[in-house]
């Protein structure tokens, strides 16, 4: 094969590989020094004559194969062909092979010259003699299993001679001490994770544009951890003991790390920037749920008690999660959102993880910036419906979802409505932002219908503020929905706050009761925590109470050891007897594990919604669990 083709050659029997600057650390993978002196041209071939014959190759002088023969450096001639003609035993012991089997091998070859565009253009530059010295650096594969780092120089010999000459150097030693010296310049000495510097260079690289620009998902995630008392810990047992600490805690984190990369492509990097502060940097995220999923390991790993040297300590942590585009972001405003939003766990009262958000760390600007682009939003449909399934509690089947609103703003990412709904309230966009919701969740809900003719229908829950009861006619808006969709009114239903409901008279009572006597149900959200003026549930049109998540949380056990207070359930059970004395059905909200959903069951609650049986979904998860005998705990979770 010529060494002038046009593509990189086949290997030899030397197998070579080829790494990134990223991957050889300390220095560029292959670099060129170029000389501006032009090369002699090279003697033209008489037609007819063979390439290697004597007038093209001239025979060596007997000093020069004996200088070529002896020297300690790995060399060999090649002729502008490509081939090697002639290569001494110093070549041969570097590359583990015999001597005899060079001549005549492809010299491209033998070092790796054709992986990369650059390198094997200059080569064959070099070869016509438009080029007066190639060197860079490679990484080959010797024979028997291990790296070789090799320096490649080729230079052209006199005209009478003809070819190049290809002179290799091992510089493995070298680079291995490079990668030592690099090592410890980017790791901590006390848990032996990446440093603040060795994360910083990680999340720049991240942050460019050619990282995510042709592949991956164009988004990046941080959670930025701090331990809750660590100076108490060092001020009452010593640095040793703290040392010790953060070494075990950097070992929690890493198998977090380790776990959530099983899960999905990639392993988070685990960093520690400095004291107690810890970061792990999540790059082509998912969305926030798979921070969320994150957060949420690490703060259990971290709350395991720690055994050191005979002592039992037990600490906790809190996080601060950013997830958003990797476009348009810079690491200064990247660690400056996580920075903030850990304070902003410290504050809440610590042991948790919060998700940054825009709005709290906003100024007025951007409030106003969200406010004025909410009606042109939804022209530009950039609001959609997620649903969630209210499963029923004796039979485990979906019997309805609550529609969901998101907003995909083209700037801060995903809204949930409690950035946004307030703004809508205010400006009076909540109106034609209600509409909106009303049609697409009745839609979807008959298009299901529609589907699966032989299962019980499901009804759609939407929610519903005031403002909509009293600057729209809500009555007539609901009546076109159901008529344009062909929805029947008994599979609608329509939620609204307690204390927007307690209290009602005038038109809003009216509303209420014109739509119940149409058939649509009528159900009070986060039940309990308003006015709680009981004396209205008979008079009004309600036919669901949603009990607060609050209430259901309540039953958690976070200490395993200790007695569960009969209050919590005691309360509940009071208000499901009261619902169901007057009528009502009973919905929990925030069902989060199998033995919350075991209890409400005995209670005697109707149905559960919350993360045990799934996260809000787009509806094509929800086709999914319809039709199945029974909803398993977090079968509709991503």
């Amino acid at each position: 094969m010529s060494g002038t083709s046009e593509g990189p050659t086949p290997a030899t029997e030397l197998n070579r590989s080829v790494v990134t600057e990223s991957e050889i650390l300390a220095s560029p993978g292959a670099e060129f020094a170029e000389f501006a002196e032009p090369v002699e041209p090279v003697e033209p071939v008489e037609p007819g004559e063979p390439a290697g014959s004597a007038s093209s190759r001239s025979p060596a002088p007997p000093s020069y194969r004996s200088v070529f023969t002896a020297a300690p450096l790995a060399m060999a001639v090649v002729d502008r062909e490509g081939m090697v003609t002639g290569a001494n035993s110093a070549l041969a012991d570097l590359l583990g092979r015999d001597q005899e089997t060079l001549t005549g091998a492809v010299a491209a070859d033998l070092v790796d010259l054709a992986s990369d565009a650059r390198t094997w253009h200059a080569y064959r530059e070099l070869l016509r003699g438009r080029r007066a010295r190639l060197r860079c650096t490679r990484r080959l594969k010797h024979p028997e299993g291990h790296a070789l780092w090799v320096r490649v120089t080729v230079a052209p010999l006199p005209p009478g001679d003809g070819g190049v000459l290809v002179s290799v150097a091992d510089i493995s030693d070298h680079r291995a001490l490079q990668a030592r010296l690099r090592h410890l310049r980017m790791h901590d000495p006390v848990t032996r994770l990446p440093n603040r510097t060795l994360f910083l260079e990680r999340l720049t690289t991240a942050l460019e544009a050619e990282s995510y620009a042709e592949s991956g998902t164009g988004r990046i995630g941080l959670c930025y951890l701090d331990l809750d008392g660590f100076k108490a810990v060092n001020d009452t047992l010593g640095h040793r003991v703290g040392d010790q600490l953060l070494a075990a805690v950097a070992d929690r984190l890493t198998r977090c790390a380790q776990d959530a990369g099983r899960a999905r492509a990639g392993i988070p990097l685990v960093a520690r920037l400095g004291g107690d502060e810890f970061a792990l940097l999540v790059e082509d995220s998912t969305g926030t749920d798979q921070l969320a999923d994150l957060a949420e390991s690490l703060l259990a790993a971290i709350q395991e008690p720690f055994d050191l040297s005979g002592r039992r300590l037990k600490v906790s942590a809190s996080i601060g999660v950013v997830e958003r585009h990797a476009a348009g972001t810079t690491p200064t405003a990247l660690m400056q959102a996580a920075d903030t939003t850990l304070y902003w766990a410290k504050a809440d009262g610590k042991a948790r993880w919060t998700l940054f958000d825009p709005e709290r760390n906003a100024t007025r600007v951007t409030r106003q910036a969200l406010a004025s682009s909410l009606r042109p939003a939804i022209d530009r449909g950039e609001f959609a419906l997620e649903y969630q399934p209210l499963v029923g509690m004796d039979d485990d089947r979906v019997h309805g979802v609550e529609a969901l609103i998101r907003w995909h703003h083209p700037r801060f990412g995903t809204l949930t409505p409690n950035r946004f709904i307030s703004l809508a309230e205010e400006d009076g966009s909540i109106v034609p932002l209600g509409r909106w919701v009303l049609r697409t969740a009745c839609r979807q809900a008959r298009a299901w219908q529609i589907q699966y003719p032989d299962e019980p229908p499901i009804f759609v829950s939407v929610n519903v503020a005031v403002r909509q009861v009293w600057d729209s006619d809500l009555v007539a808006d609901v009546a076109d929905t159901l008529k344009e969709t062909g929805l029947p009114p008994h599979l609608l239903q329509l939620e609204l706050t307690e204390s927007a409901v307690m209290g009602s008279s005038g038109r809003p009572l009216q509303a209420l009761k014109a739509l119940s006597d149409m058939g649509v149900r009528i159900a009070i959200d986060d039940f309990g925590t308003g006015y709680s003026n009981l004396a209205y549930l008979s008079r009004l049109p309600v036919s669901v109470l949603k009990l607060d998540g609050s209430f259901v949380r309540g039953f958690q056990i976070e200490d395993r050891a200790a007695k569960a207070s009969p209050a919590d359930e005691v309360i509940v059970e009071a208000m499901v007897q009261l619902a169901h004395r007057l009528g009502l059905t009973v919905t929990a909200e925030c069902v989060e594990t199998s033995a919350q959903a075991t209890r409400l069951r005995r209670i005697g609650c109707d149905t559960g919604q919350g993360w045990l049986y799934s996260r809000p979904v787009p509806a094509d998860r929800i086709s999914e669990l319809l039709g199945t005998p029974g909803v398993q705990a977090g079968v509709g979770n991503p």
